[in-house]
């Protein structure tokens, strides 16, 4: 079904048993051994600045981004390359305007970042409510996609074998989350980002080699062989079926752009830095990663092209998931060696580390938020003890529910949940964590208009994209309730965030702008430059 020899599908399988077990046991062996709040959390802040912009990196670069970013190099060309260059971009984003403020302002989570100026349990809930409509959709994509991966990888067919693979993963990944913490899930990140770039670089090296290490040549097959000519070669093929295909692309670069940087499981990740500098270091870290990662898939997406033909990679899967796996494969040549079959087991043992530390990342974040900022809020005062026991249960309760829907959803066209994600950062948490950390005047009120309008404007719009529904990959390709002639959500929700944050600002009144001034005042050192690190 595959075209991967037996002898790589059993290596696979069992780099897949021998990964699972080791990181399992990291997980054991690295996790809090004290109800410690701030070991639970963050880790004590203990990692290097190469190893946590390692970690920042892995969970910024998920399974979603390497298949799906790989797919649609292979299948759009130009259109492919700008998405790859997008996620580097938001990421420097991140680091030039969030990372600092983010990290000086919250202790643990998305909702201590807003309480530091605007206490109060209704921050909080709507910050964790935000944190899961954000995170959800990634982790049901990825968590869907793991079973179609893996009876693609070694060659299972069946529906039952698929869902049982997504159940074994999905309890795996919780289990990371609940018995690691901050610091196992870290660790899991790093062994990732290292493995994924190792093996990348080796098989775009191989890729370089065929072409004579020529990436005009590359790029010309590639052309050639996709069956549109030089339309590859030019902006807005993924979007020409679409009636305005440039502004449609300049949308979802930015959806991405702004999205990408402000996801809770990236975010989070600032914390667990000990200073100002510290952070500056991690994120230039993960920046120079995710600048290498982004050439390597652009390489091996337009050699995959070149190589088996852009017409093999959509009948191998519509929506080119597929394409980073064939484009390996193809770089080896029609005869493999054993030390080709060993790295080729090296790309697919990093693809399924990658699943697995990704949504491990995101149930820990979602868990984080649910124990820290709604249930320990309940009381006074939570015992540490307590408030770490229900971040392991919270870490159950994400993860059950998102194993059954991820079975429902699995032979569903997974892009609009991708998308879903990002706008919900871009339209909901950027404008909110721009307005909480730089506007003087921001309220609020203007605050839970900002995430709860600009949340519920993307869930709105939605559903009228053409990616839910109107066209034969689409979510539901045989109903036609396609309204918004637009990919994504962003033309609309992402000004309508930032308008719904400066209209509750304005309703709020001038007596409580000028309260809110005052209050910022005397928390903007801790927060522009790090002056006080305070509990909140």
């Amino acid at each position: 079904m595959t075209g991967f020899s037996d002898s790589a599908q059993a290596m696979s399988l069992v780099a897949f048993s021998a990964v699972a077990t080791l990181t399992l046991l990291l997980c054991v062996m690295t996790g809090p051994d004290r109800d410690d709040l701030d070991e639970f959390y963050t880790g004590y802040s203990s990692l290097s600045p190469m190893r946590n912009g390692l970690a920042i990196a892995g969970d910024y670069i998920s399974a979603a981004t390497v298949l799906g970013t790989g797919g649609v190099i292979a299948l759009f060309g130009y259109d492919g390359v700008v998405l790859a260059l997008s996620t580097a971009l938001s990421l420097m984003l991140l680091m030039f305007l969030l990372a600092e403020p983010l990290r000086n302002a919250g202790r643990f989570t998305m909702g201590d970042a807003f309480a530091r100026r605007m206490p109060g349990r209704a921050v909080r809930i709507a910050a964790c409510l935000v944190t899961l409509a954000a995170l959800l959709p990634l982790m049901l994509v990825q968590l869907a996609g793991a079973g179609q991966l893996l009876a693609f990888i070694l060659g299972f067919d069946g529906d039952t074998l698929k869902t049982g693979f997504i159940i074994g993963l999905g309890m795996l990944m919780i289990s990371y989350a609940a018995i690691g913490g901050m610091k196992g899930t870290a660790l899991i990140q790093i062994l990732k980002m290292v493995m994924l770039l190792g093996s990348g670089a080796v098989v775009a090296v191989l890729v370089l080699h065929r072409f004579s290490w020529d990436p005009g040549a590359l790029f010309d097959a590639a052309a050639r062989q996709s069956g549109v000519g030089r339309d590859f070669l030019n902006p807005g093929l993924e979007f020409a079926a679409g009636p305005y295909p440039r502004i449609d692309m300049i949308t979802s670069q930015l959806a991405v752009v702004i999205g990408g940087a402000c996801l809770p499981h990236v975010t989070m990740r600032m914390y667990t830095a000990s200073s100002a500098r510290q952070v500056r270091r991690s994120m230039s870290w993960a920046v120079s990663s995710v600048a290498v990662f982004v050439l390597v898939i652009t390489v091996v997406g337009v050699g995959a092209t070149a190589m088996i033909g852009r017409e093999v990679i959509a009948e191998a899967d519509p929506q080119g998931n597929t394409a980073y796996l064939l484009g390996s494969r193809a770089a080896f040549g029609p005869e493999v060696s054993t030390g080709e079959t060993f790295l080729f087991t090296a790309v697919t043992t990093a693809l399924f580390l990658t699943l697995l530390a990704s949504v491990a990342g995101m149930i820990l974040a979602c868990a984080n938020s649910l124990a820290h900022d709604v249930f320990a809020t309940r009381a006074r005062s939570t015992a540490p003890h307590r408030e770490i026991l229900t971040a392991r249960v919270s870490a159950l309760a994400v993860g059950v529910p998102t194993i059954f829907l991820a079975t429902l959803i699995q032979h569903r066209s997974l892009q609009p949940l991708v998308i879903l994600s990002f706008c919900v950062g871009a339209s909901a948490l950027a404008p909110a964590l721009v307005y909480s950390l730089f506007w003087r005047r921001y309220t609020r009120t203007g605050l839970l208009c900002t995430l709860i309008g600009g949340t519920l404007t993307v869930l709105v719009l939605m559903p009228g994209t053409n990616l839910v529904s109107g066209s034969p990959v689409s979510a539901f390709p045989a109903a036609d309730f396609n309204w918004l002639p637009f990919t994504t959500t962003g033309l609309v929700s992402i000004p309508a965030g930032f308008a719904f944050g400066w209209l509750g600002t304005v309703v709020s009144g001038r007596g409580k702008a000028e309260e809110q001034r005052r209050q910022y005042e005397a928390v903007e050192g801790w927060i522009l430059a790090g002056a006080v690190r305070r509990e909140t």
